[in-house]
């Protein structure tokens, strides 16, 4: 990540380390640091891209991963089940979304806002599969918080899925909770 000399303070402290802390991971000196925080000092190009990759390794070590972020278990109803169960099993767990299940695979996945697109007399006799949208993405354990959250702007929920094995999925709820609740 580029960065601006200005910004080393800012950064530092928002990782929530100490000036020594910071010279200690880049290899410089702690006076270093707070010379360059100070504005004293015009740092050589070798130690500001020490420091910068410094900057760049601990902010990837606080970053959250969706292993941290998911929900681990899934609640899915299948394929072949009514409308009217997977209203119920939304509603029995307060949720606006589900998976659609088929042999252990999710296929699709039903949202309030297609329930409600499809709103009429005979939506209870409609199977799940009648309604549901397509499925949603799949991610790794190892993906990074800026991926996911780029990906919930488009989607409901996001699989999170390794081998093929779902360890889990994440909502937008999910992700507010876990980074800013």
């Amino acid at each position: 990540m580029p960065y601006e000399i200005t910004e080393i303070k800012k950064i530092r402290k928002k990782l929530g380390l100490t000036q020594f802390d910071l010279a200690k991971a880049s290899g410089v000196s702690q006076s270093l640091i707070a010379k360059i925080e100070a504005g004293r000092l015009d740092p050589s190009y070798s130690n500001i891209r020490k420091i910068f990759d410094a900057l760049d390794e601990l902010s990837k070590k606080e970053e959250k991963l969706a292993k941290d972020i998911m929900q681990k278990k899934i609640i899915s109803v299948g394929v072949n089940n009514l409308v009217l169960s997977a209203i119920k099993l939304m509603k029995k767990h307060g949720i606006s979304q589900v998976p659609v299940e088929d042999k252990g695979k999710i296929v699709g996945i039903v949202t309030e806002k297609s329930l409600v697109e499809r709103l009429g007399p005979d939506i209870s006799k409609l199977k799940v599969k009648e309604v549901m949208d397509e499925s949603p993405p799949i991610i790794s354990p190892e993906t990074r918080l800026e991926v996911i959250s780029n990906l919930l702007k488009h989607f409901q929920i996001i699989l999170v899925a390794e081998k093929g094995d779902y360890k889990g999925l994440i909502s937008k709820t999910d992700l507010l909770e876990k980074v800013y609740g």
